[in-house]
């Protein structure tokens, strides 16, 4: 791994060869910068073509290296891209595939860009909550035009080539190649190099281009205003905008050194700390420690689905969406009507949007199949099973799939809480039995909890894996426990908000105090929203499974009442008809101090403080037994359950990052108080022994 060195005619190929992205780890920077010096040093040379091998020019830096030394040894990417700049022969960039980051920043380093088309070209460091370290908000103003340039820094998204290559004035791409790539850049260098040959000029640097705006002062404030609004959390996005206005106002060097400045002050804030261990995050919880990543794959072709409720339906639509021809099967006609009518509708409500064409929604469509037979379902790949959450169901769903499924089927469970050996001791092929805990709507949620029995299978697992990436889901793996990572942990979460409410809070009081502190929706607007029926099926199962757990009745009161939540028009808030907006119900604060009173609690004023920490310490001081108790292979997998299941705040990381950011031995602290509250649950906040054992040591969870 590193770079490859070719001589094609006169030209010198130096070509990067890093799989899977080309990444500009230390090893590639060494030998590229080499293969730069051996051809500057060969008569024959006349021009150098830089490029790279596979699917890919560069996606930039190399992940595996963050952090480490080896980043920033030299040669690093400025040194990379000033030996480009002083090359006394033409440098060509051939782009393709993917040119990000510091790839495209190496590539603004060159004489002469060409491009094949639909390369996706990106700087997407504030995805990490950085901006380009480069040079990247210096020289892309300069090759590309100042607006465009700060949409693209500013949104990280990547653009197509062709589409940048039509931007008005545009100097990033010399040509665009339709035919092959490498061949039309070295005609093109070969040209140039006997261009400048013949006229002595100098060879032109990206640096040395003066950008330009009409109306810079006006431009700049909007810019700031725009990015105000849509990243109050995050500080990175406006200071793309100082950078990218450094690149008019001061002189290149001194925007370069402004540019490091920002990056640096950047790369210590808890919320680039937050998003970088979110980056991470999300890739660690793909590997599992003891299955191979070469674990041999089932073949999946053919999924069925029972049920076309609510879940059953979206979990096809995920399906349907990649390609993947589904079955659905139910035991009523008119359920089935009910649920096709439900994706179609889904899918129209997309194309009015446009974000969906007519034709792509035949095509998806098209993909379904609806049966009431069993038998039609018995030649699927994998069966997912959607139906009503109650064991004596699902007892009876997988008798019958254990007894018409072809050998080698995946039979998977879509249970959010339930005991998924039990359900696979239903079968005579535990091993080929796995969870699947969609979250709801399972067409939009990105969670995907993927649920190991003791029998499962590795080569099952590692299916269900690849799976989940191909219908776009970050998967993450849960050992056996009631409610799984997610659920469980949620559950202590719900626990003590109810205590909050018997303390002196409204419902209104908690969700503000926590949706202020980031979370997507508090407690109480996210009861009524599933349902509080729900929650209350799950506390009467506890009540005797669990008698010494203990509980707010305010919750089961509110359901005596008949307020399930959004789907009966009352919850902890009202509802008017065909709206959301949660409105405070006097029933509720009623209900809520009348109970206060039975139970002889005086109210207290209990700060926002109070009420985050007590919620999100819960949360961390379970999964902090998670952890322990292996049901979760590491925190990080805690974190993106959080980040993409329960709308918790990206710019805090997770609950386990933010207890790392908070410290340990002050969550400690934190909960010893919690502890001393008589109206609390006392045991709860006993500290977990790996919390304990870390907060001691002065370790992190990460």
């Amino acid at each position: 791994m590193g770079a490859k060195y070719e001589v094609r005619g006169n030209v010198a190929v130096v070509t990067l060869d890093n799989p899977p992205v080309n990444g500009l780890g230390y090893d590639t920077r060494r030998e590229f910068a080499a293969g730069i010096e051996r051809a500057e040093g060969d008569k024959a040379i006349v021009a150098i073509v830089i490029t790279g091998a596979g699917k890919a020019f560069s996606g930039g830096a190399d992940i595996k290296e963050f952090g480490s030394p080896k980043a920033i040894a030299e040669p690093n990417l400025l040194t990379l891209i000033r030996l480009l700049e002083n090359c006394t022969k033409p440098v060509v960039a051939a782009i393709h595939d993917v040119c990000m980051g510091g790839g495209l920043e190496l590539s603004l380093g060159a004489h002469y860009r060409v491009a094949a088309p639909g390369a996706n070209i990106a700087l997407p460091e504030v995805k990490i909550g950085l901006i380009p370290g480069a040079g990247g908000t210096q020289r892309l103003p300069r090759a590309l035009g100042v607006e465009p340039a700060l949409n693209m820094i500013i949104s990280g998204e990547p653009v197509k080539s062709e589409l940048l290559a039509s931007v008005p004035g545009q100097k990033l791409f010399d040509q665009m190649v339709t035919g092959d790539l490498l061949d039309g850049a070295c005609t093109f260098a070969a040209a140039k190099a006997a261009e400048h040959a013949a006229s002595g000029k100098p060879l032109p640097r990206v640096r040395d281009i003066k950008p330009q705006h009409p109306n810079p002062d006006a431009y700049f404030q909007f810019a700031r205003n725009m990015v105000k609004g849509m990243a109050k959390n995050f500080p990175a996005p406006p200071r793309c905008v100082d950078a990218v206005e450094a690149s008019l106002n001061k002189p290149f060097d001194e925007g370069m050194l402004y540019e490091r400045e920002i990056f640096i002050a950047l790369m210590q804030t808890p919320e680039c700390k937050a998003l970088r261990h979110a980056f991470f995050a999300e890739r660690a919880a793909s590997k599992i420690a003891d299955v191979p990543e070469d674990t041999p794959l089932r073949k999946i072709e053919k999924i069925a689905v029972i049920g076309a409720g609510t879940m059953g339906g979206g979990i096809t639509m995920n399906f349907l969406t990649a390609g993947v021809p589904v079955t659905v099967l139910e035991m009523k006609a008119d359920a089935l009507e009910r649920g096709v009518g439900t994706m179609r509708k889904n899918y129209e409500g997309q194309v009015k949007k446009g974000k969906l064409t007519a034709d792509k929604l035949e095509q998806r469509m098209g993909l379904l199949k609806t049966t009431m037979s069993y038998d039609d379902i018995k030649d699927a790949d994998m069966v997912i099973e959607a139906v009503f959450e109650e064991m004596g169901v699902k007892e009876q769903v997988f008798r019958k799939l254990d007894e018409v499924m072809k050998p080698g089927a995946i039979l998977a469970t879509n249970t959010s809480t339930l005991d998924v050996d039990r359900i696979a001791a239903f079968t005579k092929r535990p091993q080929d039995v796995i969870g699947t805990h969609f979250f709801s709507p399972a067409n939009v949620m990105k969670l995907l909890e993927v649920v190991r029995g003791k029998a499962t299978a590795k080569d099952v697992l590692a299916t269900v894996m690849a799976l989940a990436k191909k219908i776009r889901k970050t998967a993450v793996v849960s050992g056996v426990c009631d409610g799984f990572i997610g659920n469980r942990m949620i559950e202590q979460y719900s626990r003590q908000a109810g205590f909050l409410l018997e303390e002196g809070c409204t419902p209104q009081q908690v969700d503000k105090a926590i949706e202020k502190w980031g979370m997507a929706m508090g407690p109480f607007r996210m009861g009524d929203l599933a349902g509080n029926d729900i929650g209350w099926a799950i506390r009467k199962r506890r009540y005797v499974e669990k008698p010494h757990m203990r509980y707010s009745k305010t919750a089961d009161l509110l359901c005596e009442l008949g307020r399930y939540g959004q789907k009966t028009g009352a919850g902890w808030y009202d509802y008017q008809a065909g709206k959301r907006d949660a409105i405070p119900s006097p029933v509720v604060v009623e209900m809520i101090e009348k109970h206060r009173a039975e139970l002889g609690i005086k109210p207290r004023k209990i700060s926002d403080e109070e009420i985050v920490h007590r919620l999100v310490f819960a949360l961390v001081n379970e999964g902090a037994k998670i952890v322990e108790e292996g049901i979760a292979q590491r925190a990080s997998d805690i974190d993106m359950v959080y980040l993409t299941g329960y709308g918790f705040p990206l710019h805090r990381g997770g609950p386990m990052c933010y207890a790392d950011t908070v410290g340990l031995f002050n969550v400690v602290q934190a909960m010893k108080k919690f502890a001393a509250n008589p109206h609390d649950d006392q045991a709860f906040w006993q500290p977990a022994p790996l919390l304990a054992r870390l907060a001691a040591e002065g370790k992190t969870f990460s």
